[in-house]
């Protein structure tokens, strides 16, 4: 068993242009810096003028490669925004503010670093970091989904403390998640080339009468988080979703919102998957009549009978060739029990288990701190987590388990 991160990818050679916005975290982005060129990436510093007034241009530029840059006009270069987008192998944004994520989305480039983002065809990863209010703020979020459909890489923002003495949701990836982030994005490629992969996300409904269900607390954030990065991989990505939430251009998106119409979604395009990640919550059971008018309160608590709902998983365990079978058990109590149990019960190659009762982990928050029990008997205990950091982890598994089920065919 063990508590810590895979071991981190190393960055030799690699441009790297560290963008630095004006936040309170950017004096975290320093030891971003320091992590970024110990992995062995030629570290190029660009700080916007809000973030000079947290942190100095003199401070990056002795740990970085190469001195930082502040301004569009008086830098080495004639054009120092497109030769560092012409330069760059990837770009990194840590913070990455409200306003540089607005700016970013609505292609404003009025300083060294916004002109950046968009003069270069490199990945992008942004690092989020602003108070709660702000980052739940539907114009921010409607920002990063935007960005997100793009598909430009995000990594945090967690919860805790804030500045303030305020605490919650907004606060800066640590570094070494940053980093992290940073080697897989490069390391990605397209090592998922050709690999159809089928992600569930969501969770059902299961109507009670025309208006009312039984449901749950999925977002689908997880689901979608799989299906993006998998499809940034290289991967021809089907989603089958219960949620409205945006997914990549690559990906093909079927919506569905009841257990029986996931199941004949992901049933009838199993035979054509490589890989199926079972990310949804599908409700256990369901009302076995549905009314076919709205239910009225004159008329009397309805007593409700319930039935079970198709058993996807079982089904798929059953019906399963070569296929790579991956699934996930939110839980509140004997995680590892109820996890292992339903490993074995449904012939998966690894489940992804949670205890949905923690704090910032499971429904509806933005990070997990998972389990990881794989069929060999291994088991992964991960710490608190990003969801898209948790997603690529999932898909570094795949691919190490499709290399050694394949390995003739992933090497050509």
């Amino acid at each position: 068993m063990t508590t810590a991160l895979p071991a981190r990818a190393t960055l030799p050679g690699r441009f790297v242009v560290l963008g630095v916005a004006g936040g309170i975290a950017a004096y975290k982005a320093v030891e971003v810096c320091r992590q970024l060129v110990e992995s062995g990436a030629h570290v190029a510093p660009v700080l916007t003028d809000a973030a000079q007034r947290f942190v100095g241009p003199l401070t990056f530029s002795a740990l970085a490669s190469e001195p930082a840059r502040v301004d569009l006009f008086d830098a080495p270069e004639p054009i120092p925004h497109t030769t560092l987008g012409r330069r760059a192998d990837l770009v990194v944004v840590a913070p990455a503010t409200a306003t540089l994520l607005a700016k970013y989305a609505a292609g404003i480039g009025d300083d060294l670093l916004s002109a950046t983002l968009l003069a270069t065809r490199a990945p992008v990863l942004l690092a989020p970091a602003m108070h709660t209010e702000m980052w739940e703020h539907p114009a921010v979020r409607a920002n990063v989904d935007e960005l997100t459909e793009r598909g430009v890489h995000f990594v945090g923002p967690t919860a805790g403390a804030l500045a303030g003495r305020d605490e919650g949701p907004g606060r800066l990836a640590d570094p070494d998640l940053i980093v992290d982030a940073a080697g897989r994005v490069l390391a990605e490629g397209h090592d998922l080339a050709g690999v159809r992969v089928l992600v569930t996300a969501g969770g059902t409904r299961e109507p009670i009468d025309p208006v009312r269900f039984v449901g749950n607390r999925s977002s689908g954030k997880m689901g979608h988080a799989v299906a993006d990065a998998a499809a940034r991989r290289g991967a021809q990505v089907t989603l089958v979703t219960t949620t409205a939430r945006p997914a990549a251009p690559a990906v093909a998106r079927v919506a569905v919102e009841t257990a029986e119409e996931m199941a004949d979604a992901v049933l009838d395009r199993f035979a054509d998957s490589d890989v199926v990640v079972m990310a949804a919550a599908v409700a256990d059971f369901r009302p076995k009549v549905a009314a076919t008018d709205k239910l009225k309160k004159h008329d009397g608590v309805p007593e409700l009978v319930l039935e079970a709902t198709p058993d996807i998983l079982a089904a798929l365990g059953q019906r399963r060739r070569d296929q790579i079978l991956v699934g996930f058990a939110a839980e509140t109590n004997e995680l590892h029990e109820h996890a292992a149990a339903k490993l074995a019960a449904k012939h998966l190659d690894f489940v992804v288990a949670n205890d949905v009762s923690e704090p910032d982990a499971g429904f509806e928050v933005d990070t997990n701190r998972a389990v990881l029990l794989d069929s060999d008997g291994s088991i992964e205990e991960l710490p608190l987590l990003p969801k898209t950091v948790l997603a690529g982890l999932v898909l570094d598994r795949i691919r190490d388990r499709l290399t050694e089920r394949r390995p003739q065919e992933r090497d050509q």
